[in-house]
């Protein structure tokens, strides 16, 4: 898990890394190639030109680098589509020098205020006073020991230490060799101001140097230069911002001028727009439905950007934290395409370009990849519900997952926590005085599944789970208690009559506890299993799971698929305990860290693990998967398919146990998977890779290695026999009930039928 940073003073030495030629992205198995290979020879974009959308890289790859660094551009240069866009914003020092930097102040992305302590300084800037340090106080060459940092707070400063120096246009052009270039003047007439003239800069720039694109929020800037180049070679764009926000030349509000796209077109060839001019958001974060302006901007010959696009803050919860998913609703809705998009994580946009459009649900999938949830889609709706488990089998899940939990009266069920107070509304609830400690299961305050009837349970609301609130990274809090409760019974019918689905995986905990106290719970999993007519059939398969190698053993006479969870993070694993696990399980699930390590969230190295197991003809799965990206280590850009890849093509697993089973399913139709030699961007990333770009005293402090998996940690005395318990009155003990009748709820078509139809009017954004 991630953490936020505070900003710290650095040192004066610092370690100047310039290797990069031994790039972070370097493949494991695969020639890097740079190149774009879409389907554009024979698929027309709904772009102005028909072209496939432009990838323009904001300052580089500013996403993880300080903001127009030499690291930040390299990198975008080298992970993105081969004709991506180099952007800079363009500031003036006092002599008239052009440099790259995002802010007019330059403390927000330098280090200026540790070596001027006494030159901020106070300006209007449109009317709005302004504090800080701003480039127009400053020579170029008083800028000389001045170093970029990272100027967003919540991303990692670990990258602030190598000598990361500003950078002129010339610079950018000369070192960096984009293959476009986009200059952002964004304060014309502040300059101006003072005596500077971003038109002449601009202008003699232009006489030895090929500038692609220029844009500018400012109207007379743009009309000043329109006559000075051809719209063939430069290409002038106008920059909207926030739609009451006034533009200083005509004293009109932005939101007026874009209904005036004939005007724009007089002056520029293009408009750029933040994004919620084309998918405005209400204020619960929801998308609304699109605006015409795409369509009216090419209907004016204008070709149109969108900007504002970054992985690593909440966007829209239509798009369930997948930012591939958000791009894709600019670029491939079948209604219209944006030319380009302006992006912080250029990585993201150039596999979803190349790899992931144009493709249909039912496309040939492009890798072996087995594809479970743990409780449905329980990234988008409460988990073990029936809307869960309807969405992830649209979604293409190829496994359901069901952990069972057993009720008071001896019903199993769906539930990711024996503890009520975890998924449920029970704590406000008339039973939320029933709360007690089970020191056994580590529990200090929990309402049992145990402790209420299976009706009891019914009458409560499910929640839907929130791993990473401390962030403030919710899910879909529209749907936060919607769905039913589903029993083992109605699971495993409606997993059978799903034709998308290819099996279904049961997980059992506690089994011992469970039957100290008179609950069978591996009988009523073979029971219901029988009941659902899944003993006697091949075409769907089963997968009991368990960390309790004694569970597993319950289940060596049937046909069953049985898996071993290795719950906690391990650096290896001995022989002889893989010959154990061979003795009780046929698969073996293991956490993300025992496959890649991580200190601080950046990879440190790979494990064996997996290799170690495969060779033993053990598949191997890894959990658990989500979309959000403080779920993710650095090193995988904030982008789920990142992640994904690197396990698949990096570390070889068989397959993933996530909470999010559209994306995985459209990274297993990419595209990109296909090619003989793959892009960098759908290339597995190198442990280690990041590593090398940070200096000596930012590199992530040293941690104790995960333990080494042996045979006393996979060895489990036998389950206890079922006790044979007393029922009692009331709800404040356990109590055995009467064994529920084999068709236990009749009623699941009834449950799932309605789901479908639930989903497909919350789930449509387009």
């Amino acid at each position: 898990m991630r953490h936020y940073f505070l900003r710290l003073p650095l040192p004066a030495a610092m370690w100047n890394l310039r290797s990069l030629s031994c790039l972070l992205l370097l493949c494991f198995s695969v020639t890097p190639v740079a190149a774009q290979r879409t389907n554009n020879a024979t698929t027309k974009w709904l772009t102005l030109n028909g072209d496939a959308p432009l990838v323009i890289a904001r300052g580089g790859f500013s996403g993880l680098f300080p903001d127009s660094s030499y690291d930040a551009y390299m990198v975008a240069m080298e992970t993105s589509l081969a004709n991506v866009i180099a952007w800079c914003d363009v500031q003036l020092t006092k002599d008239g020098v052009g440099i790259c930097l995002p802010d007019l102040k330059l403390d927000n992305a330098s280090d200026i205020d540790v070596y001027f302590k006494n030159k901020k300084s106070k300006y209007s800037v449109n009317g709005v006073p302004m504090q800080g340090w701003f480039s127009i106080d400053f020579n170029f060459k008083d800028l000389a020991p001045v170093t970029l940092r990272q100027g967003v707070l919540s991303r990692t400063p670990k990258f602030d230490g190598t000598q990361q120096k500003i950078l002129t246009v010339l610079d950018v052009i000369n070192k960096v060799k984009p293959p476009g270039l986009w200059l952002n003047i964004q304060h014309d007439t502040f300059f101006s101001q003072h005596n500077l003239s971003m038109r002449s800069f601009i202008i003699t720039l232009s006489r030895s140097v090929i500038i692609n694109y220029i844009s500018s929020p400012e109207v007379n800037f743009l009309r000043s230069i329109v006559a000075r180049f051809d719209p063939q070679v430069t290409k002038l764009v106008f920059r909207f911002l926030g739609q009451d926000d006034v533009e200083p030349s005509t004293n009109q509000t932005y939101g007026s001028l874009l209904k005036n796209l004939t005007f724009i077109n007089t002056f520029a060839s293009g408009i750029l727009v933040p994004k919620s001019y084309i998918w405005p958001v209400d204020n619960s974060l929801y998308l609304q439905p699109h605006t015409s302006l795409v369509l009216d901007a090419h209907e004016e010959g204008l070709q149109i950007f969108a900007a504002e696009f970054v992985n690593d803050v909440p966007f829209a919860y239509n798009y369930s934290y997948d930012p591939a998913t958000e791009y894709l609703s600019f670029i491939d809705n079948g209604n219209f395409s944006v030319d380009g998009v302006l992006s912080d994580f250029p990585i993201t946009p150039s596999a979803t370009i190349d790899c992931f459009t144009h493709l249909g649900k039912n496309d040939k999938p492009q890798a072996k990849l087995l594809i479970m949830t743990s409780e449905g889609a329980s990234g988008d709706y409460p988990g073990c519900t029936d809307l869960a488990y309807t969405k992830a089998a649209m979604d293409g899940a190829d496994v359901l997952g069901c952990p069972v939990q057993m009720a008071k009266d001896g019903i199993p069920f769906c539930l990711g926590s024996i503890n009520l107070i975890d998924k449920t509304t029970v704590a406000q609830s008339p039973f939320d005085n029933i709360g007690s400690a089970v020191p056994e299961l580590n529990i200090t305050n929990g309402i049992f599944t145990f402790n209420l009837t299976w009706d009891e349970i019914k009458s409560l609301k499910p929640a839907i789970s929130n791993p990473w609130s401390e962030f403030r990274l919710y899910r879909n809090p529209k749907a936060r208690n919607d769905g039913n409760f589903v029993s083992l019974v109605d699971f495993l019918t409606y997993a059978k009559n799903a034709t998308t689905v290819s099996g279904v995986m049961i997980g059992i905990e506690n089994a011992a506890y469970l039957a100290k106290h008179g609950f069978g719970v591996t009988a009523a999993v073979l029971k219901a299993l029988s009941s659902a007519a899944y003993n006697n059939q091949s075409a769907k398969k089963v997968m009991i799971q368990s960390t309790d190698s004694s569970v597993l053993k319950e289940f060596k006479k049937s046909q069953y698929e049985l898996v071993y969870r290795v719950a906690d993070d391990i650096s290896d694993i001995k022989i002889s305990t893989i010959s154990e696990i061979k003795s009780f399980a046929s698969s073996v699930i293991v956490t993300k860290k025992s496959v890649f390590p991580s200190e601080e969230e950046f990879l440190i190295g790979q494990t064996d693990v997996v290799q170690k197991l495969q060779s033993s003809n053990l598949p191997v799965y890894a959990r658990l998967f989500n979309n959000e990206f403080v779920s993710q280590a650095w090193d995988f850009f904030s982008d789920s398919s990142v992640e994904i890849n690197n396990y698949i093509s990096g570390a070889g697993i068989d397959g993933i146990i996530t909470e999010f089973p559209g994306t995985a399913a459209r990274y297993r139709r990419n595209r990109c998977l296909g090619y003989k030699d793959r892009p960098l961007y759908l290339s597995p990333v190198e442990p280690g890779g990041l590593l090398q770009f940070m200096a000596p005293q930012l590199l992530p402090a040293a941690e104790a290695p995960n333990p080494i998996l042996t045979d006393s940690d996979v060895v489990e005395p036998p389950l206890p026999p079922v006790a044979k318990i007393t029922p009692t009155a009331g709800n404040e003990s356990i109590a055995a009930a009467p064994t529920p009748p084999s068709g236990q709820s009749s009623v699941v078509a009834g449950v799932f039928t309605s789901c479908v139809a639930i989903l497909l009017a919350n789930l449509v954004i387009y």
